[in-house]
């Protein structure tokens, strides 16, 4: 009775582990393998990396001085998809690629930026800091443009009834002078799945 049981098991434990995908590695940027309803690395990765090339790209953003650099402020990215995505995620390739680029300057003292700006100022008043080794006030850059924008998703039943999900990536960027934009990008990743998957 006791072989009989301990068959039984070992048969169950070889069933499962049978039906079970083994933990493989993937390539994140491909678009074409592992595709998913909803957002992925690779459809991030691709209009990030395409919206950031027409930045660098435009000749409205070459900076007057031949050594100069505009600084850049990435403000919102509104998230408007039933996913609970991070927009960081986009606008973190955004950022490396611009500021890659050398042609332009990331600022992270503002909003969502890097808390520690503000905060080691106001060292001035501690015993324990030397004093002449906290920065001070007035050497902070302003921004020259603001980056913003917005990913949406819009769902739509097909004939056969599967489902077709549009995602948009809409950015502006904005000369904080003026208000004028002086980019603007859209890209849009369309995917189909069957009618019962989630996309959310």
């Amino acid at each position: 009775m006791l072989k009989l049981k301990t068959l039984a098991a070992t048969l169950l434990a070889l069933s499962i582990t049978g039906c079970t995908t083994p933990t493989a590695y993937i390539n994140a940027e491909s678009k074409t393998e592992n595709i998913v309803a909803g957002l992925s690395y690779a459809d991030f990765k691709g209009a990030a990396d395409s919206m950031a090339d027409e930045i660098i790209a435009n000749k409205m953003l070459d900076h007057p001085d031949e050594r100069g650099r505009y600084i850049m402020f990435v403000s919102d990215i509104t998230n408007d998809t039933m996913q609970r995505i991070d927009t960081d995620q986009l606008a973190k390739t955004i950022r490396v690629k611009l500021t890659n680029s050398g042609k332009f300057l990331i600022t992270n003292a503002f909003t969502g930026g890097d808390k520690a700006v503000a905060e080691m100022r106001q060292l001035k008043d501690s015993e324990m800091v030397k004093q002449s080794s906290v920065k001070g006030a007035g050497q902070v850059y302003a921004p020259d443009f603001s980056l913003s924008g917005k990913i949406m998703q819009r769902n739509n039943t097909m004939d056969n009834n599967d489902t077709r999900i549009e995602y948009y990536f809409q950015l502006s960027l904005t000369n904080l002078e003026n208000g004028l934009s002086y980019w603007e990008g859209e890209r849009v990743v369309g995917k189909v799945a069957d009618g019962d998957t989630v996309s959310w």
